[in-house]
């Protein structure tokens, strides 16, 4: 069985934005390409606007004004379609990828579980419907006819086991066969539009026009061979990478936190056990408490380095236990690591194993977070900008991670303010150095400037409201410096007077 889901993205990104947002009807996703953003995605309502996929941001925005624009997402469209593949085993035994909008189900043998092909059918579309997805599905005795059908035949069409699928299926495309677009291109060309027509001229003819493309996407004779089930065809099935879980299922129900602490410390340890039997180390942790009334109590955590310690894995959880609360008891826990990662057991030095264990980076990473929240703990890493405020930028404290050499262009300020501020210069005409600027409420004497540092604007982000900025280094009479800017040049034609701002303070 075939399952195409032609709007994968679309449908995905409506599922991760609840309303008001999902409800934007002229939706389109972008990716960044060298001409510019270009479309990926687009809903129905936008295409029938004129935003259709592989058009310009611009040349789609001049068609229809009012479209609604996100960045597309391919590697969290790739993760979903993943996690679709192991979803859909529930109708077979295995599946496979069909990148980068469908998946493959082996159902041979097992149809009349569900009452036959066409109710197997029905209850994949309603599934399918109850998560949001449009579908198109198709059962055939190849992959490869499957796959036709999905794409190009009717919807949810069977076809009988035993037939020939290149008899039953000459009125389909080409495109059909899963060529690549320059063989498309040709057979186009040669007249040859359906599969029927592959037949007529017969093998020899086309064996001696492509006896040189050994691919199958590149010659059709292999690929007509795959689509009647002559020759193999090599599939790759998913297989679910099994979470390490360990879970206790308690003889009397526990409401003490001494006694839920110590419940938690053992568990950490026949985690640390399985982790060590894998070679592996937690990057995410979930505790699940199940309570006598049949509520359930989920605790996560994700730490800034792979670890199986114990004692630190306890120490965790029991600050975000200190909120539990256990009602008429807990009768089950569970503790497992949806994210792991290899960890390979080392030596360490005998003296200092002697020696009292101190706290490591990510350690001390993984108590702020927990005490802090995930969002108050970041760590700061350079980014390929000349731009002061795009030159850098935060994310997820990893100690493994290795430090990058800072973007050497000019000695910058070591405090830059989050956004800059607008001040007033008095500054020699036309362009000539600042020598008194009016900052927060204070007029400040300027008694030492240096400059300017000119840097260019990144024109290709703000277009044609681009101006240069020339950076100035200057101190006032009470010894304090700061970093200026003036955004503009007088007379450049891309807008009034010039602009001034403070940037940073230097040191």
């Amino acid at each position: 069985m075939a399952a195409w889901c032609p709007t994968l993205a679309i449908d995905r990104w409506h599922l991760c934005n609840p309303p008001p947002d999902a409800c934007d009807p002229l939706l389109v996703l972008v990716g960044e390409t060298a001409h510019g953003p270009r479309i990926t995605a687009a809903s129905a309502p936008a295409r029938a606007a004129g935003a259709q996929v592989g058009m310009l941001l611009a040349d789609a925005r001049a068609v229809a004004p009012t479209l609604v624009v996100h960045p597309a997402d391919p590697a969290g469209d790739r993760a979903f379609l993943e996690s679709l593949a192991l979803w859909v085993q529930r109708w077979g035994p295995w599946s496979a990828l069909d990148p980068p909008d469908g998946v493959i189900v082996d159902v041979t043998g097992v149809a009349h579980l569900f009452g036959g092909e066409a109710a197997l059918m029905a209850d994949a579309r309603a599934c399918f419907a109850a998560r949001g997805l449009r579908v198109r599905l198709a059962i055939a005795p190849t992959a490869g006819a499957a796959w036709a059908l999905a794409h190009h035949g009717p919807q949810c069409t069977a076809l009988a086991d035993g037939s020939d699928p290149l008899i039953a299926l000459r009125d389909l495309p080409v495109a059909a066969l899963r060529l690549d677009h320059a063989v498309l291109l040709l057979l186009e060309r040669l007249g040859l539009k359906r599969i029927g027509d592959l037949a007529v001229i017969g093998r020899p003819a086309l064996a001696r026009r492509f006896r040189d493309r050994r691919a199958p996407a590149a010659n059709p004779l292999v690929r007509l061979d795959q689509f009647a089930g002559r020759v193999p065809e090599p599939i790759l099935p998913v297989v679910a990478v099994p979470t390490p879980l360990v879970q206790r299922r308690l003889v009397e129900p526990v409401r003490h936190r001494d006694l839920l602490d110590r419940v938690v410390a053992d568990l950490a340890m026949a985690l640390a056990r399985r982790l060590e039997s894998l070679g592996q180390g937690a990057r995410r942790l979930e505790l699940g408490l199940w309570k006598v009334d049949g509520d359930v109590l989920v605790r996560r955590l994700e730490l800034a380095a792979a670890t199986r310690d114990p004692a630190h894995i306890t120490r965790l959880f029991a600050h975000k236990l200190d909120d539990c609360d256990a009602g008429f008891g807990i009768e089950m826990v569970r503790l497992c690591a949806p994210w792991a990662e290899p960890l390979t057991l080392t030596q360490v030095d005998l003296e200092q194993a002697a020696q009292a264990h101190g706290t490591s980076l990510a350690a001390c990473i993984d108590r702020l977070t927990v005490r802090l929240g995930s969002g108050a703990v970041a760590m700061p890493v350079p980014r390929a900008s000349h731009m002061p405020e795009h030159a850098q930028r935060w994310v997820t404290p990893d100690p493994g991670r290795a430090m990058q050499e800072e973007l050497a262009f000019h000695a910058r300020p070591l405090k830059l303010l989050d956004r800059a501020e607008p001040i007033a210069v008095i500054y020699e005409a036309p362009d000539g150095l600042p020598r008194l600027f009016r900052w927060r409420g204070s007029v400040h004497e300027i008694t030492r400037a240096e400059g300017p540092e000119r840097i260019a604007p990144e024109w290709w982000r703000e277009k044609g409201r681009a101006r240069l900025r020339d950076y100035y280094r200057i101190e006032d009479s009470s010894g304090r410096r700061f970093w200026i800017y003036r955004r503009g040049l007088p007379g450049d034609g891309r807008g009034g007077a010039p602009e001034w701002f403070l940037q940073g303070l230097c040191a």
